[in-house]
């Protein structure tokens, strides 16, 4: 299929820019195309649970299982094999072969079996021409390993980034791009092209200098349905602490909210609800705050010996339909503070979601005000429902909170039509330095993200940025510099704002980009550290930088 336009309406209000568009030009991305993983996928993957202690009675007991007690039918309906499945040779055609010890019966076999218990049937390779651990990977053999995959009865294909090199004279960034850019175009040929899940951001994550990661998170949504965009989950086996890992996780996930839209989703990585290392409360969170980001639910652990607390929790129904609502908006930040993370997001039938998160050590009451999740408090009463415990508060000024260390509460919050409006808001904050920007009086800093009101902001449909804590105040630019003023109701360029998908607030009348150091306006640069910012979701991406 070849591309019609370079500027595309999507769902959600979001625009996909010309520039970003030109990154493929010949193909339909997901994002154009959300009709072939409109929701993000739930499942089981092996590998932070088993890593290559994985073989076709571990799969064949996992889909029993989960056919029998209830986790498929709730919605985790793919089943797919990461690393170690092949042979360490492919076959003399030059095609990929699984290993016969640990798969018998084949890898068709198996794929059918596991449609004949309501599953699809997922499978792992690599961009390089090994894989991480070491089998043969699909550098040269993408067409064919695609097609290989299809026969076999496989929908979802997970491509690695091990043992990517960069050649002829590119960059190693450009050398990922290429390479999925080239996946892209293979699935996109296929008659039914496989679900693409892209592992290329999460080798440029962790940098000091974040300009070539957010450069990869510009075009994998063009490539791929889902990305893995930072640090694996801590395995099974692995040293170290397991919910330090997850919030590792989701602190990444929280710096990327821009880029997801129906047919593209952020990975976080996998659910982990065996791991040893996790109290009840973490577990609950880990899933939380997954089905808030309208995240990936792929489980990695032992199926059949999951307790009842566990099982509970991963079939909450209430937080599954969050998690798979067509809107797909990624829960943002109207809040932080050195304890509590409140997140807010709307849903597809004009509910508002709150998330509040406790990264603390002891319990944790708070009230957070209605204004804070887009809402306003004049007249208005609302209804909020307990996600976890079914109870129910009718509210018109705050939401009462009272959270254990580790816990995470989400409230439903339903509108009444009078009072239906939402209005972005939460925090604009630099995704480099963790900065928030905060109103104070007439001027504005950057400073470390306390809780205050002065660091909440309303983003308007026509592209104004007010504080909550000062009515009638607007940002806007004063030359190079940029400070609060009166809001002008003519609709003063000097007031208006445009946001990117890299991150780039530019001011309408100056073109400059808002920049963290001093505030102030500059050049905008390619994503630099100083020029990305995360900003409430529903806001409306423009086009350009």
């Amino acid at each position: 299929m070849r591309r019609k336009d370079t500027t595309n309406r999507l769902p959600n209000g979001l625009f996909l820019t010309a520039a970003l568009a030109a990154i493929l030009p010949l193909v339909y991305g997901s994002i154009e195309r959300p009709s072939l993983l409109p929701t993000p996928p739930m499942g089981f993957n092996n590998w932070a649970r088993f890593m290559c202690d994985l073989n076709e009675t571990l799969f064949t007991e996992t889909a029993d299982a989960m056919a029998s007690n209830g986790l498929r039918d709730a919605g985790y309906n793919r089943i797919n094999l990461d690393d170690c499945w092949m042979a360490d040779q492919r076959a003399d055609n030059g095609s990929l072969q699984w290993n016969t010890t640990k798969f018998p019966h084949g890898l068709p076999w198996l794929g059918n079996y596991l449609k004949t218990k309501g599953f699809y049937f997922g499978i792992y390779e690599d961009a390089g021409n090994l894989t991480c651990g070491g089998y043969p990977g699909s550098y040269h053999h993408e067409e064919l390993d695609a097609n290989t995959f299809a026969s076999w009865g496989v929908d979802y294909v997970k491509v690695d980034g091990c043992n990517v090199y960069a050649m002829h004279g590119r960059t190693l960034e450009e050398e990922y791009k290429h390479r999925y850019g080239h996946w892209n175009v293979v699935l996109d040929r296929m008659e039914h092209p496989l679900i693409f899940s892209e592992s290329a951001p999460a080798y440029f994550a962790g940098t000091e200098n974040r300009t070539d990661w957010y450069t990869v998170m510009d075009w994998v949504p063009v490539c791929g349905e889902l990305a893995r965009h930072s640090t694996d989950i801590l395995v099974y086996s692995g040293a170290g602490s397991a919910w330090d890992s997850i919030m590792n996780n989701y602190h990444y996930n929280t710096l990327l909210a821009r880029y997801q839209a129906p047919g593209y989703f952020n990975d976080p990585d996998f659910l982990i609800p065996d791991h040893p290392g996790l109290t009840a409360d973490e577990k609950r969170s880990h899933f939380a705050l997954w089905a808030s980001f309208s995240a990936p639910l792929i489980i990695s652990a032992y199926i059949p010996a999951l307790s009842k607390d566990d099982m509970a929790y991963l079939s909450n129904k209430a937080l599954i339909t969050v998690d798979q609502d067509e809107l797909a908006q990624q829960a943002t930040l109207a809040s932080r503070d050195d304890t509590l993370d409140i997140l807010t997001r709307s849903l597809a039938n004009g509910d508002r979601l709150l998330t509040v998160l406790n990264r603390g050590n002891t319990t944790v009451k708070t009230d957070v005000p209605i204004e804070w999740l887009g809402l306003t408090r004049t007249g208005c009463t609302y209804t909020a429902d307990d996600l976890w415990d079914g109870s129910v508060q009718k509210v018109s000024s705050h939401i009462a909170v009272q959270l254990a260390t580790h816990a995470t509460v989400v409230y439903r919050i339903s509108l009444p039509k009078a009072c239906s409006a939402v209005v972005p808001t939460g925090l604009v904050f630099n995704t480099a330095s963790g900065h928030c920007l905060t109103a104070s009086s007439s001027s504005v800093t950057f400073q470390s993200c306390s809780g205050q009101t002065s660091q909440i902001w309303q983003v308007t449909s026509s592209g104004t940025i007010c504080p909550l804590s000062s009515t009638g105040q607007c940002l806007a630019a004063d030359g190079d510099a940029v400070k609060l003023q009166a809001c002008d109701k003519s609709g003063s360029d000097a007031q208006k704002w445009t946001y990117a998908v890299t991150g780039n607030l530019k001011n309408v009348n100056t073109g400059g980009c808002l920049t963290e150091g001093p505030v102030q306006l500059k050049t905008c640069g390619d994503e630099r550290n100083s020029q990305v910012f995360g900003l409430p979701s529903g806001v409306q991406l423009s086009s350009g930088a």
